[in-house]
């Protein structure tokens, strides 16, 4: 199996895929087709690779929508959502002219019965096998997932909106196959917003259906509630974290450089273009990722002096130049190198960003954000803060950026004010991007009178290691205190109750733990589900990975409608003003 698929929630969807699909195939030594549609495609791509596929005596991947030559002697595996655009290409492939021997057909998740009877009356003679999978989710990283939706946000948000409760159940369908991949049955809570019921509308739904899952369950026994617990929140909980600029390694990378797909582009020494991909088949990645540029920019020259040093290269220092010079005097460290090469290069690129532009601005993010200088004095008047970044020459997004910062800091801000901060701005014909937050239930126009409490945090003064590093993101609280047993039940309802003795830190008696599920040996504790609705940010992801890091007993996994970058994030608030939007399928929906 591929490296970056061998733990995590790839592993576990690529197990599922191999004990069902996979397993069927064996039982015939004919060679196959795979036949995928977008989102099967990108599915299999997140957990295996061809290589794995080939093994199992798949020979051919084909693309369900388009047009194939038949291949009568061959038998076809249909890996596909169930959808009447994907039910219909299948039905088209047997109808009048049969394209192959016969056919192995599995759905991500639950068919419709007016579509399985459809495909039953075409095709009934050829279809050998017909499953449903229950994975309609994607697994991005070992602890992250999305619904592949971005859709979702516009659906869910826009006031102009027709797709809202559809969105919303298809949302709870995906989180219910989540659920059943990962063998849990958890408790399920939600953030209460006097403002907001979408959270609540979802945890409602997912409960029912995930009641309905277990009731039907293929084993015929009831399943009861497992130690884990799923929290489901909004984006606008949190408005601070997405926008601010963050220094970690991913989230910078991904914030200040063009990176499409999980895809960095670059510019070889030769001039030639190049590429990489970003995944969990990059083991350097993954270490790195999480860490602070300033460690990242540290780290990685140290690593190329080990390997010059263990082939007795002259010491010097470490530019791209001298790296090139040394693979083409070691062709056997090449693949070390040019590992090492690719996160040079993209450390710098963010690195020579970073102090052309943006370190100037993070001293007034992080002091807006967190409400205190780095001495720890109480930001007393923000606007002082914003004045310099509004009178620098900075790229627009990015004074937006910092004048959301502040409006967030004072928890709305009047009329008046905000008219002449969208003047300095010069943004009178975009003032969507900073009124249409409205529209998520975070205050951006307040009265004189109108007082909020903000939210108490925890206290990190202890944990802070970089000065234009001192926000934490609001989930990594939420995180810790449900792993704790510290969640306020007034703020997080219980829309069904976990097990009486739930404590995701693990102090759960050996005879009231469940039994590990045997998709995931490696794991003796609980599991604390988050779902965001309407996107997730990196610095959020990463948070799963620090709270499991430290607690060890109790597994984070974090997922959302999809992943989100300060400015994917502001792009879609502005377009909530626009009218309605064509209806996401599973099949026609973009990349995360």
């Amino acid at each position: 199996m591929a490296t970056g698929s061998d733990h995590g929630l790839q592993r576990i969807v690529w197990k599922k895929i191999r004990d069902t699909i996979i397993a069927d195939c064996r039982k015939s030594e004919v060679w196959k087709i795979l036949i995928l549609d977008p989102f099967t495609t990108k599915l299999l791509s997140s957990c295996c690779k061809m290589s794995d596929l080939l093994a199992e005596k798949i020979t051919i991947v084909e693309d369900l929508y388009k047009s194939r030559e038949p291949v009568l002697e061959m038998k076809a595996i249909y890996f596909m959502s169930p959808t009447a655009k994907c039910v219909e290409a299948f039905i088209n492939d047997f109808k009048s002219k049969p394209k192959y021997k016969a056919a192995y057909v599995y759905f991500t998740d639950y068919c419709p019965d007016d579509l399985f009877n459809n495909m039953k009356l075409y095709c009934a003679k050829y279809i050998r096998v017909c499953k449903e999978l229950n994975i309609s989710f994607m697994p991005q990283e070992a602890q992250v997932f999305t619904c592949d939706n971005p859709g979702a946000f516009r659906n869910i948000y826009s006031p102009k909106s027709e797709n809202k409760k559809k969105t919303l159940e298809t949302l709870a369908d995906q989180l219910v196959t989540l659920c059943a991949t990962l063998d849990e049955n958890p408790g399920i809570r939600y953030k209460k917003d006097t403002n907001m019921e979408n959270a609540k509308t979802l945890a409602e739904l997912v409960d029912t259906k995930l009641a309905s899952h277990y009731e039907m369950d293929e084993s015929g026994k009831k399943k009861g509630k497992t130690q884990a617990q799923l929290l489901i929140v909004e984006r606008g909980f949190d408005p601070v974290s997405p926008i601010l600029h963050e220094l970690t390694y991913q989230a910078m990378a991904f914030d200040l450089l063009k990176i499409q797909d999980n895809t960095y582009k670059y510019k070889g020494k030769d001039g030639s273009e190049k590429q990489a991909l970003l995944n969990e088949e990059d083991m350097l990645w993954v270490e790195l990722r999480h860490k602070h540029i300033a460690d990242v920019s540290a780290q990685i020259p140290k690593m190329v002096k080990e390997i010059s040093a263990s082939k007795k290269q002259p010491d010097g220092k470490i530019t791209i130049s001298n790296l090139a010079q040394m693979m083409k005097k070691m062709p056997s460290f090449r693949k070390q190198l040019t590992e090492k090469t690719v996160h040079l290069q993209l450390a710098e690129s963010c690195m020579n960003i970073y102090s052309n532009n943006v370190e100037k601005l993070c001293k007034a993010e992080q002091d807006l954000a967190v409400g205190s200088d780095v001495e720890g004095v109480k930001v007393k008047d923000p606007m002082r803060t914003l004045l310099p970044v509004l009178l620098h020459p900075y790229d627009i997004h990015e004074k937006i950026r910092a004048v959301l910062l502040y409006i967030f800091s004072l928890n709305g801000t009047t009329d008046e004010n905000l008219s002449k901060l969208i003047q300095h701005v010069k943004i009178e014909d975009q003032q969507e991007f900073i009124l249409n937050w409205k529209e998520l239930g975070v205050p951006i126009i307040t009265s004189p009178s109108f007082f909020s409490r903000k939210p108490t945090r925890r206290d990190r003064s202890h944990e802070e290691k970089y000065n234009l590093s001192r926000w934490t993101p609001v989930i990594k609280d939420v995180m810790e205190d449900a792993v704790e047993n510290k969640l306020d039940t007034r703020e997080w309802p219980h829309q069904s109750e976990c097990p009486a003795a739930w404590n995701g830190s693990g102090a759960v008696s050996a005879r009231q733990k469940h039994k590990a599920s045997a998709q995931d040996d490696r794991r003796t504790g609980s599991r604390l589900i988050i779902f965001v609705l309407g996107g997730m940010c990196y610095s959020e992801m990463r948070c799963a990975y620090e709270v499991t890091q430290a607690v060890k007993s109790c597994e984070v996994i974090i997922g959302s409608t999809h992943i989100l970058t300060p400015n994917s994030l502001l792009e879609d608030i502005k377009a909530l003003s626009k009218g309605p939007m064509e209806t996401f399928t599973i099949e026609e929906r973009s990349t995360a």
